[in-house]
C-alpha cells in the first residue's frame, strides 16, 4: 500500500512517500523516500484497499532502520480503527 507521509520541522513541512511492508490495527511499517527520526510525529496518509478515499492518520515513529520505518498510530477514531480492522483481516486471510 502507498503511504504518503509529512512532517513539519524547522519551520517548513516535509512530505515523503512510499510503500508499506506490514500493517496492523496500531501501526504502519514500510519503506519511505526519506528519513525520519524517532519519536517524530507525522501526518500519514494510508490507500487501503477497501477505503473509498485515503485514511489520514498522525502516528509516532517509532524505529528506523535507513529507510524502513515503524509507526505507530495516534488518536484512532472507531471508525478508523473499523477500517483499519478489516483490511488486516482481509490481508491475514489472503482474500
Amino acid at each position: 500500500m502507498r503511504i504518503a507521509v509529512q512532517i513539519f520541522r524547522s519551520g517548513e513541512t516535509t512530505s515523503l512517500w512510499g510503500r508499506s511492508n506490514e500493517l496492523g490495527e496500531d501501526g504502519v511499517g514500510g519503506t519511505l523516500t526519506g528519513e525520519l527520526e524517532v519519536g517524530e510525529v507525522v501526518s500519514m496518509e494510508l490507500a487501503l484497499p477497501l477505503a473509498a478515499y485515503p485514511l489520514k492518520l498522525r502516528a509516532l515513529v517509532r524505529y528506523r532502520i535507513g529507510l524502513l520505518h515503524g509507526f505507530e498510530f495516534l488518536a484512532v477514531n472507531e471508525q478508523q480503527r473499523d477500517v483499519l480492522r478489516r483490511v488486516c483481516e482481509m490481508l491475514a486471510t489472503g482474500q
